[in-house]
């Protein structure tokens, strides 16, 4: 089931306050970003945080889903999703210890010339 694009509003509306943060659609799907860095997925109107150390220091007693079939683990937030201080300074902590992403290299068409 792909999630409601209610669900991902109410979720950036949640956050407004932990940066600038942006979704992007995937297949169905939502990544979200933290001043572009992906921070969590939003699957199946459920929020999937990255895991980092600090995030889960944060969160405590952590609860660990797919986001999808074959994926690594990540932090199910279900729970506090409706409490909008907790969850904008986890998206601040998560995003705090996740590595600046790397820079795009851009391609350059090569024309065959005959």
């Amino acid at each position: 089931m792909p999630t409601n694009q209610s669900f991902v509003d109410y979720i950036i509306d949640q956050i407004h306050n932990a940066g600038i943060i942006t979704a992007k659609k995937m297949f169905g799907e939502y990544a979200l970003y933290s001043d572009k860095k992906v921070i969590a997925f939003i699957c199946d109107d459920q929020l999937l945080i990255k895991p980092t150390e600090k995030g889960r220091k944060y969160i405590g007693d952590v609860k660990e889903a797919h986001a999808y079939p074959g994926s690594k683990m990540y932090f199910l937030v279900n729970d506090k999703i409706d409490d909008t201080n907790w969850l904008s300074e986890l998206v601040r902590v998560t995003a705090s210890d996740l590595p600046e992403p790397k820079p795009k290299i851009k391609k350059t068409k090569v024309l065959n010339k005959k």
